[in-house]
């Protein structure tokens, strides 16, 4: 057991770059991309201050497909935008074309969930007292959802965890790659326990870290 790893050990580095980097474009992606597409969900739904049923009925159509789709397939169907992007369609780099497609969608919804939890009152004092729209996301809706915010993000990054594994089976490199090829492929159990074994620290990490952010920047 201990020769395998000892063995393995460089390759074992590299796969856990490669899922950071994958996990890294990927969330950055979900940040900058789906925030914003959140914000603009949660402002032209029904009954709120720049309400626009046609555009909310779109935006959440494209939204709500795009999430249809099992992460397997949606990673498949975009192989040509992904060779197109990266110029490749297998490495870390090429499977977080995909991996960044889909967090798009879904931290846009989990945005939009916490900005529906701040309460009305608090953005109708803010209308009242004159604020801009640009004000009261900012000031306003961000602040008082902050803390679900960083929970929704800590959800987003233990879900995208697994799915770069499984990005891994098809040639995307990272963890889950190595515990295929060798896990699997030349029945190595040790070597499936170990990358097991590092996911699972990797989650309670995230899970913990991202726990007590939350905690220490909510002021309700």
């Amino acid at each position: 057991m201990f020769e395998n790893l000892v063995t393995l050990l460089p390759e074992l580095w590299v796969a856990l770059g490669q899922t950071m980097t994958m996990l890294a474009i990927g969330l950055t992606s979900a940040v900058v991309l789906g925030g914003p597409l959140g914000i603009v969900l949660f402002l032209v739904a029904d009954g709120q201050s720049l309400q626009n049923r046609p555009l909310a009925l779109v935006l959440g159509w494209i939204v709500n497909t795009v999430r249809s789709f099992p992460f397997i397939i949606l990673l498949v169907a975009l192989v040509p935008f992904t060779r197109l992007i990266a110029g490749t369609s297998i490495g870390p780099l090429a499977a977080a074309v995909p991996l960044s497609f889909a967090a798009i969608p879904y931290f846009a919804r989990l945005v939009e969930q916490n900005l529906r939890d701040v309460p009305r009152g608090v953005i109708e004092a803010a209308h009242a007292m004159g604020a801009s729209e640009f004000q009261i996301v900012t000031r306003v809706l961000l602040v008082e959802a902050r803390s679900g915010l960083v929970l929704a993000l800590t959800v987003l990054s233990i879900s995208f965890l697994s799915y770069s594994a499984v990005a891994g089976v098809v040639g995307g490199g990272g963890i889950g790659d190595l515990a295929i090829r060798y896990g699997y492929y030349r029945f190595q159990t040790d070597i499936m326990l170990v990358t097991v074994a590092i996911l699972v620290v990797l989650v309670q990490t995230i899970q913990f870290t991202g726990t007590r952010i939350a905690r220490r920047i909510d002021q309700r």
